[in-house]
């Protein structure tokens, strides 16, 4: 695999791609979570389309950073609710990851964002933090706020996810 440039100075080593299943029995999610971040597996492909990449992983919290650009842009030419909702959708997600054992994965079940000002092209880097706020045997609860670099608030939601076992992960 070739690296990749997610955004601008933000750099794939390994390209894009997903964490093998086989691993996620050998690692915790916050284990995987941070080999994403040292570059010892590759970026979600999502991730290289949408120009954001996960940057800090510790238990209970994660940190991803993102540069929406004229390819997010809806037909007003604002960045589109979408990328703010995918961001958002990572960190809410990845954040309950943090927790899982060896063998857990997870999935949304459902999430909420709320959109508090307009994201344009020529923002700069925006900052997206989850955090953990409820962990049980088969549901998690996070939030998570997506940030300016001024840290002025541009959204921010809240989501619910199930936790399984990998082996129930749709075959490759």
């Amino acid at each position: 695999m070739s690296a990749v440039e997610l955004y601008p100075g933000r750099i794939s080593p390994m390209g894009v791609g997903t964490i093998p299943h086989a691993d996620m029995l050998t690692y915790s999610g916050l284990e995987l979570l941070q080999r994403v971040i040292d570059g010892r597996y590759p970026a979600p492909p999502m991730a290289y389309q949408l120009s954001f990449a996960l940057t800090e992983a510790e238990e209970g919290r994660v940190v991803f950073r993102g540069m929406p650009n004229e390819k997010h842009l809806n037909p007003m030419g604002g960045v589109h609710g979408g990328w703010a909702a995918t961001i958002l959708d990572s960190a809410l997600g990845c954040v309950v990851q943090t927790l899982l054992a060896k063998g857990e994965a997870y999935a949304t079940a459902e999430f909420k964002v709320n959109l508090m000002r307009p994201i344009t092209a020529n923002i700069g880097e925006v900052v997206c933090e989850g955090k953990i706020m409820h962990k049980g045997r088969t549901l998690a609860v996070s939030e998570a706020t997506l940030k300016d670099s001024a840290g002025r608030l541009l959204a921010f939601g809240t989501e619910t996810c199930s936790i399984f076992s990998v082996a129930n992960l749709a075959a490759r």
